[in-house]
């Protein structure tokens, strides 16, 4: 991107940083002097910089060349080496999932993420993973089958989330990647192992011929915390194992290859992101969690050892760059894609959120993990979600049941929030679980409290969907999953073509980050030197 780097002529004041004088010798078309010139000698990151004074005392750069210590020439100041976008990263991540850049877009749920931006970011040689959260098992179908049909040798990721509280929906989700040959997952919330996320990955455990353990069910998980990504870090514990082969999901084999290898291919520190966070530093604790996966690889010894990787607050070069440069194998976007024009939301939600400043978001309750008190975070700018969210789990912790809330409260909750009786509301319910999960319905007979949670749930689940689809009179209920990345984004791409967020496709945001990405680390090299831009 052009504006990534402004450089005045005037500003560069070299200061000597190489002790052994090197002299460049080429030709004297090959160095150039104007600010716009420099600037493209400084992106051409396949090609080593060299930064000179000539004879006039003019700073000149320049791509070609040649380099000797003795002899008539240009006094080299300072030099870089080529820095590709394709460098940045763990180069087996590449491999393994047949990438361009070490680089992947996070799974936003109820198809935020969706089929068009997975299949874009697969065609332009990254890592998708489709927002399967929330949705019916049929919608997720159709999902893997338009996937599979348009990236037949591309990579690609489904979500599997972690269901706590909704245990046959992440067993349907499992059992259904299992039928269709998904074979890369993203697992995320998940605040320990499941028999399900056991059994996705043991059950594509074989062998080659040498012998050796082949993982063809690949897992990422996305994780906040160290207790959360030791159990990952580590083989498939023995009661899951067992629990799976009396059920006859998987082979004594594969049961015994589970042993030699950990639950996950790749760990993605989940920092300051939006949605389900907990708003973690990632300079804290991306260090930490790489220092937990050294460890484990030094106990368990695995032949091929848990990738690290870096997402929240990920939207720019610089903090892709700092990422990489803290040891991160690969980086996630995750709140800049849904203002793309191939995420699955709609027009008014992509308009607001190409105005968003960093400040402009807010923790609210969480859907899925609403009787827990999880939270996740979400735009404030242009909704009244969080605050109304915040305050039905207010009523939730206050009160044992719809019935106990006070008429002029209740009043309030069916005209401001609800917008219709709660016990029509509790019918949508019904209906929603019958197709969903039938017992969710049967644990709330009987029991109030458990129907009030899915009464309000009923207002968090939709919320999410009205965003999506642009529903008329309730953008002031829109749940906006969003973190403070999107406006830091916005103000890097202010006074660009990127700017309008109609010009925004998540391939060509992607391509963005990481070469600008590659372009600041050959800045930042020449500025160790004593270069001043």
């Amino acid at each position: 991107m052009e504006k990534v780097l402004e450089i005045k002529k005037q500003t560069v004041k070299p200061k000597r940083a190489i002790t052994t004088k090197l002299y460049w010798q080429g030709s004297p078309y090959d160095i150039v002097f104007e600010p716009a010139q420099i600037q493209e000698k400084l992106n051409r990151t396949d090609l080593p910089c060299y930064v000179m004074k000539d004879f006039k005392g003019r700073i000149g750069v320049a791509n070609g060349g040649g380099l000797v210590s003795e002899g008539r020439g240009l006094e080299v100041l300072a030099m870089t080496p080529p820095m590709k976008p394709e460098q940045l990263g763990d180069a087996s991540f590449r491999k393994d999932y047949n990438l361009k850049y070490c680089y992947k877009t996070g799974a936003m749920a109820n198809g935020i993420a969706s089929e068009e931006l997975v299949i874009a970011i697969g065609k332009a040689g990254f890592l998708g993973s489709f927002g399967a959260a929330g949705l019916v098992p049929k919608r997720v179908e159709q999902a893997i089958d338009t996937i599979q049909a348009n990236l037949p040798t591309e990579s690609y990721a489904f979500n599997l989330i972690h269901s706590p509280n909704e245990p046959a929906l992440e067993y349907g989700a499992v059992d259904l990647f299992l039928k269709k040959g998904v074979h890369v997952v993203e697992a995320s919330a998940f605040l320990a192992l499941s028999e399900n996320i056991v059994w996705y990955r043991v059950a594509g455990l074989s062998q080659d011929a040498n012998g050796h353990v082949v993982t063809k069910n690949k897992v990422i998980a996305k994780i906040s915390r160290s207790e959360v990504a030791t159990p990952f870090l580590k083989p498939a514990p023995d009661n899951f194992l067992n629990s799976l082969l009396e059920k006859g999901r998987i082979t004594p084999l594969q049961a015994q290859l589970a042993k030699q290898v950990p639950m996950a291919d790749d760990i993605t520190c989940e920092a300051d992101s939006g949605g389900h966070t907990d708003n973690r530093a990632l300079t804290a604790l991306l260090p930490s969690i790489i220092r937990l996966r050294d460890d484990m690889q030094t106990k368990y010894q695995f032949k091929k050892q848990v990738r690290v990787g870096a997402a929240g607050g990920i939207s720019t070069p610089e903090s892709a760059l700092a990422a990489f440069a803290m040891g991160a194998a690969y980086v996630v976007t995750g709140s800049v894609n849904q203002a793309c024009v191939e995420a699955g939301t709609s027009e008014h939600v992509r308009q607001l959120l190409q105005t968003v400043a960093s400040t402009d978001v807010t923790m609210a309750p969480a859907s899925d993990m609403f009787e827990m008190g999880v939270e996740l975070q979400v735009l404030k700018r242009g909704t009244m979600f969080g605050p109304r969210a915040k305050k039905l789990y207010e009523y939730y912790i206050r009160y044992s049941s719809i019935d106990d809330i006070p008429a002029k409260e209740r009043g309030k909750l069916e005209k401001q929030i609800f917008q219709k009786p709660l016990e029509e509301v509790w019918q949508g319910c019904i209906e929603f679980f019958e197709q969903r999960d039938p017992s969710q319905i049967e644990h709330a007979k009987g029991n109030p409290k458990r129907k009030m949670a899915l009464i309000f749930r009923w207002y968090l689940g939709l919320s999410s969907n009205w965003a999506n689809a642009g529903t008329d009179g309730r953008k002031l209920d829109y749940q906006i999953w969003c973190g403070p990345s999107m406006g830091a984004f916005n103000d890097w791409v202010i006074g660009t073509d990127l700017e309008p967020y109609q010009n925004r496709k998540a391939a060509v945001v992607a391509e963005r980050i990481m070469q600008d990405a590659a372009v600041l680390w050959r800045v930042n090299t020449l500025k160790m030197q004593g270069v001043e831009f």
